[in-house]
């Protein structure tokens, strides 16, 4: 790969960093997560909160994964 690729893939994944964060919330509020204390709805309300609390949480997850990749490509595009 040459340098204007590395960098390519480098700006992506920072980007893709931050895009995660935001995606993670977004799937939190969309899937019916809430603010409150939990235990004072129905069992299929409460299963759907934490649904929606675990797949925001794996999302959000990926943030530093590709903020990682991407300082790892930018400093393998700067030895290049």
């Amino acid at each position: 790969m040459n340098k204007q690729q590395i960098e390519f893939l480098s700006n992506l994944c920072f980007a893709l960093g931050f895009l995660s964060i935001i995606a993670s919330v977004m799937i939190w509020f969309s899937a019916g997560g809430q603010f409150g204390a939990p235990g004072t709805g129905d069992m299929m309300a409460e299963a759907k909160r934490a649904y929606a609390e675990r797949f925001g949480i794996f999302v959000g997850l990926w943030a530093p994964t590709f903020l990682i990749l991407s300082n790892r490509l930018h400093h393998y595009g700067e030895k290049k």
